[in-house]
């Protein structure tokens, strides 16, 4: 593949070796420590998307492929309202790797026409990964579009159940609990309790300069850069 303009019809096999060109094996080892199992620079990963544009139906033959890197580029490239309801399902109940699993809500299913009825049915589904899907979507909401949620029942729930839950549900709660503090004041003290109550992530190592994901720390930090 050359380094100018990609031009459609693009085959996989080429993608693929380009891929396998950008390898790294200091880039995979830092990966495999976040479980994702590819070795190709984001940065680089991202150039590639950009020169070849979209390119839907060469998206959906490179996430066939089963191939991490390939996959986060399918991500990259498709075009996310072509995808169907069941579509969209199916893939994230495939996607192993959390970095194709995070690409594939935030890029593709936030924009999508099926966001609402996945977000419901994510949330309530009793896979733990699914339902952290589910989770994420409604954070969206709760910042972007929160008319309709309710969101005291979120707060009842994430009280009762962010305590025990699984890694990835955990985070994805947690990541609410902040969010509901941070963009509704009238929540904010309910909020900072349950996380004060809950400790959840209160002892996550973070590095400096970076905000604690503490839920507590995480609003009291937000609140007052918004404020300042």
């Amino acid at each position: 593949m050359t380094t100018g303009a990609a031009v459609a019809g693009t085959t996989v096999a080429e993608v693929m070796a380009e891929l396998a060109g950008l390898d790294d094996p200091k880039a995979r080892a830092v990966n495999e420590k976040h479980g994702d199992d590819h070795g190709v620079n984001l940065s680089k990963l991202r150039a590639l998307a950009k020169r070849l544009k979209t390119q839907h139906e060469l998206a959906t033959r490179l996430w066939a492929t089963d191939d991490t890197a390939a996959r986060l580029l399918a991500l990259l490239i498709c075009r996310p309202k072509a995808f169907g309801r069941e579509e969209l399902d199916a893939m994230l109940r495939e996607a192993r790797a959390p970095k194709v699993h995070d690409w594939l809500v935030n890029y593709v299913v936030k924009r999508s026409p099926h966001f609402e009825e996945l977000r419901r049915a994510w949330s309530a589904d009793p896979d733990p990964v699914v339902a952290s899907a589910g989770w994420a979507l409604t954070t969206e909401r709760v910042t972007k579009k929160p008319d309709g949620l309710d969101l005291a029942g979120l707060l009842d729930v994430v009280e009762a159940e962010m305590k025990d839950a699984p890694d990835r549900l955990q985070w994805a709660m947690n990541h609410c609990l902040a969010r509901i503090g941070i963009d509704h004041p009238e929540h904010r003290p309910r909020a900072l309790d349950i996380g004060e109550r809950l400790e959840v992530l209160k002892d996550y190592p973070t590095s400096p300069g970076c905000t604690s994901p503490f839920a507590p720390t995480w609003i009291t930090e937000i609140v007052r850069r918004n404020t300042t």
